[in-house]
C-alpha cells in the first residue's frame, strides 16, 4: 500500500508540475536520477540519458527566460499546450511503468487531465496578469512558478501522503479559478477584436 501511495504521489507531482515548468520537472528528474540521489521507476530513468538532459537543460533555459517576458510568456505558453498535457501524461505513466501497461495507461490518461488543469490554471493566471502595464506582477507570478515546479516534484517523493492532499486541494481550486479565468479571457478577447474591428 505503501509503494501504491508512493507511485501515485510521484505520478501526480511530476504531471501537476509538468503543466508550471516541464523543462525544469524533467532536467530535474534526470539530475537527480543521474547521481544516484533518488532512484526512479524503471519507465522513469530514462530522464538521466545525456540527450534527455541536455535537451531539457537548453529548453529550461529558454523557458525561464520566455516566461519573465510579458506577452512572450502566453505565447509559449499557447504553443506548450500541446507539449505539456502529453508529456505531463507521459512521466505519470512512467512513473507507473513497472505495474503493467494497463496501470501506466491509466496513469497516463489522469496524469494527462492533471497537467491540462495545472498548464490552464497557469497560463490563463498570466494571461490576467499580462493586462496590467507594470511588469512586476509577471515577474513575481514567474518566479513563484519557477519555486513552486521543483517543490511539487520534491514533495511527491519526499512526503507523498502530503502532495495527494495538496493535489487534491489543487484540483478543488482549479475547478473553481478555470471559469472566472474563461470568462475573464473572453472579456478581453472581445475588447481586442472590438480594437481590431474599429481600425
Amino acid at each position: 500500500m505503501e509503494e501504491l501511495i508512493r507511485q501515485l504521489a510521484l505520478a501526480g507531482g511530476l504531471a501537476w508540475a509538468s503543466g508550471i515548468r516541464l523543462y525544469a520537472v524533467v532536467f530535474l528528474a534526470g539530475l537527480v536520477q543521474r547521481f544516484g540521489w533518488i532512484s526512479l521507476p524503471s519507465g522513469l530513468q530514462v530522464l538521466g540519458h545525456d540527450w534527455v538532459m541536455t535537451a531539457s537543460g537548453v529548453m529550461l533555459v529558454a523557458e525561464f527566460i520566455a516566461d519573465k517576458v510579458p506577452g512572450l510568456d502566453s505565447v509559449w505558453d499557447a504553443i506548450h499546450t500541446f507539449i505539456r498535457v502529453p508529456a505531463g501524461a507521459l512521466l505519470a505513466a512512467g512513473a507507473f511503468g513497472d505495474q503493467g501497461t494497463a496501470a501506466a495507461l491509466a496513469a497516463g490518461l489522469i496524469g494527462g487531465t492533471i497537467t491540462a488543469g495545472s498548464h490552464l490554471t497557469k497560463a490563463g493566471t498570466r494571461a490576467a496578469i499580462n493586462h496590467s502595464p507594470e511588469p512586476f506582477s509577471n515577474w513575481v507570478a514567474s518566479g513563484i512558478e519557477d519555486i513552486a515546479a521543483p517543490s511539487i516534484a520534491w514533495i511527491a517523493w519526499a512526503a507523498p501522503v502530503l502532495l495527494l492532499a495538496l493535489l487534491l486541494i489543487f484540483v478543488l481550486f482549479a475547478l473553481w479559478l478555470l471559469p472566472k479565468l474563461w470568462r475573464a479571457l473572453r472579456g478581453v478577447l472581445r475588447t481586442v477584436g472590438g480594437l481590431f474591428s474599429s481600425t
